[in-house]
């Protein structure tokens, strides 16, 4: 369902109590006892998890899969799959710049994406309570999945042509991607970054957000916004290239402080994060993960801008009493 996103983040600074929106969708497989790699098979099956999330819990939007080998895998990278993890990219695609040259862009519908877009399409029509948005990746995280991510940096410094190359290329594919999602009725994109966290900030202002900024100069409108995600370490030193791409709002990890981030982010932009997705929703107890909420909601609503949120997607296999419990913490902290 279509509606004003920019003035759906602007009535959330305003509203004093917020509805909090961790990335949640992949827990949706306990809810209907199936594997990770069935629900990365099957549209229905995620728009159905999707709307089984949404019945559970009172979350500000709906997000959707955060699954980073989505993109890749339509560029010929190898994918491992798992039954209870999310799948991961081995190997590389492009080790010189002829080969970035020489790479085609894939289109839209290919390998699992038209799986995805599909499942957005059937979830907008089940989810009409909130904003629903897709997930996405950023272009430097898919072009260092395609060179490998433990060679990516060097090839910043060693062959920067041959990475510009392949950023000009992924950007293209992540705009119609974007566009498609646009067109299946998402209110949205929430664009993970997070290999850009590891550049230094000089880095990351020449290889990942001038390709951000043109992914949201192209798609993002008044109904159909991004939120962009970066869970690196190095988020806070290069928050004004991040800010410099233009997006909506903005999603960070449990890397950083959030209490040092939110003097940095201006007052009229959303920024959301970042209790610990492992090590609370996974692996914490129901007293740490409200521990931990009540913490940094205590240290962060002062700022009108802030929403609560988990600091990456949720993993799979997260205890259900400890999400339940975290909505139930964001909640009882409003009602005091």
């Amino acid at each position: 369902m279509k509606q004003n996103m920019k003035q759906w983040l602007d009535d959330m600074i305003k509203a004093p109590v917020k509805k909090t929106m961790p990335v949640l969708s992949f827990p949706a497989i306990q809810l209907m006892d199936i594997t990770v790699k069935e629900l990365i098979s099957s549209s229905d099956m995620q728009a159905k998890g999707m709307k089984l999330v949404a019945d559970r819990v009172d979350s500000a939007a709906s997000v959707s899969l955060m699954d980073l080998s989505v993109e890749a895998e339509c560029f010929g990278s190898t994918i491992r799959y798992s039954d209870d993890e999310v799948p991961t990219v081995v190997g590389s695609v492009v080790t010189s710049e002829q080969e970035a040259k020489d790479l085609k862009v894939p289109e839209v519908g290919a390998c699992r994406t038209g799986i995805y877009v599909e499942a957005i399409e059937k979830a907008v029509n089940m989810i009409t309570d909130r904003p629903v948005l897709a997930g996405i990746i950023g272009p430097f995280s898919l072009a260092g999945r395609l060179m490998d991510v433990t060679e990516a940096m060097i090839y910043c410094y060693d062959e920067p042509d041959m990475v510009h190359t392949l950023l000009e290329k992924v950007t293209s594919f992540l705009i119609d991607y974007a566009n498609a999602y646009k067109k299946a009725g998402a209110n949205g994109i929430v664009m993970a970054e997070p290999l850009a966290g590891m550049l230094s900030p000089s880095l990351a202002e020449e290889f990942s957000s001038p390709y951000v900024k043109k992914v949201v100069d192209a798609v993002q409108e008044d109904d159909f916004i991004v939120i962009y995600h970066n869970c690196g370490d190095n988020t806070i030193k290069m928050i004004d290239s991040i800010l410099s791409t233009g997006s909506a709002a903005y999603h960070f990890g449990n890397a950083i402080s959030m209490t040092e981030m939110m003097p940095h982010i201006p007052s009229d932009i959303v920024a959301m994060g970042n209790i610990d997705p492992a090590g609370e929703f996974r692996n914490g107890t129901l007293e740490s993960i409200r521990k931990a909420t009540t913490q940094l909601m205590e240290e962060c609503c002062k700022y009108p801008n802030f929403v609560i949120s988990s600091g990456c997607d949720i993993p799979p296999a997260s205890k259900w009493e400890n999400i339940d419990e975290y909505f139930k913490t964001v909640t009882d902290f409003y009602a005091k």
